[in-house]
This record gives C-alpha cells, structure tokens and sequence, in this order.
C-alpha cells in the first residue's frame, strides 16, 4: 500500500457508555453509520461483524461498555481504495491530535456510489497523511454534499475512538443556520424517528411506525422573519442522515433549495420578479453548520469555533432583508 492511501475493509469500534444494554445490530448501526442496519445483520450472522472477538449469530444480543465490535467488510461491499488528492481544503484548526474544517458546498465527504474519488477523505489523506491509520481515514460525522460548514476529524486513533464516543452520548454541541420556506411563528423541536424512505431509497423520511426508524431530535428557534421565509437557528441532539432537513420538511417548511425535499417549490407570489428569480436559483439546500463545541478528546479543554456563512448564502439574505425592509 503507497503512503497516503487505506483500504477501508476493516472497522473496529469500541461501545461508549451511550450505548450500553442496546442489541448488538443496533449498537452496530450507530457505530458503522455507512452501512445499513439490514446488512449489518446479515454480517452478524455470517461472522463479519464479530463481538469481542467472537462470532455471534444473534442480533439481539445485548453490548456494554467498552465492548469492542470487528467489522470485516466482504468483498462485494468493500469500498475502493483511496487515494490522495491534492483538493482545496480550508483547516480552521489543528493540533496533533484533531483538524477542523470548514466544508465548502459540492465537496462529498466520503466515496460512494458515483463519486469514486475528490471527496474530503481523499483531500484529508493528502494534507493528513496519518489519518491512512485511523477508522473512516479521521471521519467522525458528516455534512451532505451541499451543505456548507464545519466538521472535525480525528487525526489519531485515540481521538477517532473518544470523538465518536462523545459524539454518541451528544457531548458535540452542533449549531446550524437554515433557511426554510414560509413563516415559522416560534421555535420548537422535532422527535420523529427516521428511517429509509419506503418510496425512494436515495431518501430518509419521518417513519409513522417509530420502531421502524431511528430516533431523531432536533431543536430549532426563529432567528430571523422575512416576508415568506424564515431563518432559523438548528441545534442537533441526534445525528440521523439528511435529519434536519427531513425535519423541516416534515414541518411543512422545507429548506430553500433543498432539490431532495421540496425546498425547490418556493412559495413565491407576490415577491418581485428578481427575488424570485434568486430563490429558484439558489443552487443547494441552504444550511450552514455555523458553530461546532466540543472538549479536546485528548487534553479535554473546551473548544468553540464558528465559520460565517458562505457568500451565496449571505446574500440571498440581503436580499430578502432589503425587501422585508421596502414593505
């Protein structure tokens, strides 16, 4: 293997106190978040994904603290090698042990179908070549493609480990600004399980059977009225994908520009033509993960940082600013 390069074919993850007494495949799902609950039961059964060394044929075995789960990905679901690449990457921190980066619109995090390569992992394993040695190559979360904002990665392993258990008992403070289609008259907060979409696989939906999905919750206040948009402030306790905007949606308020979740049909009458033309070619969901707190895994400091909102973001704004003002 060339320096620079992992071949992400074994994971291993050791249970946080957040997870403790859940069965084993649900425990797995949380700890290997790229792969499916479905198939993470069938690698229980077949001996992929063992429990303390061991091979166990029942997913409802329980798990405790400081279990450690072994994932041997099969061939036919192991993902390409990755590579370094050379991409743009702007580092708001770093140390020995942790990098924060502030994620631009259009960067994917990870491989995946379609996108074989120029993701954030290939551009971490060039400006971090150390990160070849650490679960997910440093990845602890992550953002959709278009979503724009901070994210830390784990330069070490015993960062990768403490980051991803704290970030499973919600000791990640994660703060975004959305904004969203129509008036909200108040904050709120949203606890709706989320699961696979039964109509289209790419999506997530609110599951109407709790038990089918995952349980999410996320906190929003109103930061800012426009005419028929609100900003909004969202504050994440679980961490499901695509979860704050299958929230808002499911509130009837979908992000602006969201092409996934109906922030594409904007509510749109009565706004000057301009504004309007602005809205529908707003090209991404608009949401920012603008504020990220978190003590060091290692020295246990408290750390805070904060990245402005993008320039297409910011004067989308302005706009629906200068005609709320012209009313």
């Amino acid at each position: 293997m060339k320096r620079g390069e992992i071949i992400a074919e074994a994971l291993w993850a050791t249970v946080p106190d957040a997870l403790t007494g859940l069965r084993l495949d649900a425990a797995a799902a949380q700890l290997f978040p790229e792969h499916s609950r479905s198939r993470l039961k069938e690698w229980i059964v077949s001996g992929a994904l063992t429990h303390n060394g061991q091979r166990v044929a029942r997913v409802r075995d329980p798990v405790r603290t400081d279990d450690v789960l072994s994932l041997t990905v099969p061939d036919s679901a192991r993902p390409r090698t990755l590579r370094a690449q050379a991409l743009p990457l702007e580092v708001i921190y770093q140390d020995r042990a942790i990098a924060v980066i502030n994620k631009p619109a259009g960067l994917t995090v990870h491989p995946g179908a379609g996108t074989p390569d120029g993701t954030l992992q290939n551009a971490l394993l060039h400006r971090f070549p150390q990160v070849a040695q650490v679960p997910r190559a440093g990845l602890v979360h992550r953002l959709d493609k278009d979503t724009t904002g901070l994210l830390v990665v784990a330069l070490c392993t015993a960062a990768h480990t403490r980051l991803t258990a704290m970030m499973m008992a919600r000791e990640v403070g994660r703060e975004y600004d959305a904004l969203v289609v129509g008036i909200l008259p108040a904050g709120g907060t949203v606890d709706a399980a989320i699961g696979r979409s039964p109509h289209a696989r790419t999506k997530m939906a609110v599951m109407d059977v709790p038990e089918r999905g995952r349980r999410a919750v996320t906190h929003y206040r109103v930061a800012e009225k426009f005419v028929q948009h609100t900003r909004l402030t969202v504050q994440l306790e679980t961490g499901r994908t695509h979860q704050i905007r299958v929230h808002l949606a499911h509130l009837r308020h979908p992000i602006v520009g969201d092409p996934a979740y109906g922030g594409r049909a904007q509510r749109s009458g009565g706004l000057p033509p301009a504004l309007r033309e602005q809205l529908a070619a707003f090209p991404r969901q608009a949401l920012h993960a603008r504020e990220l707190a978190f003590e060091h895994p290692l020295t246990r400091k408290a750390l805070r940082w904060s990245a402005p909102l993008p320039e297409d973001f910011e004067a989308l704004l302005r706009a629906l600013r200068a005609h709320a003002k012209s009313r």
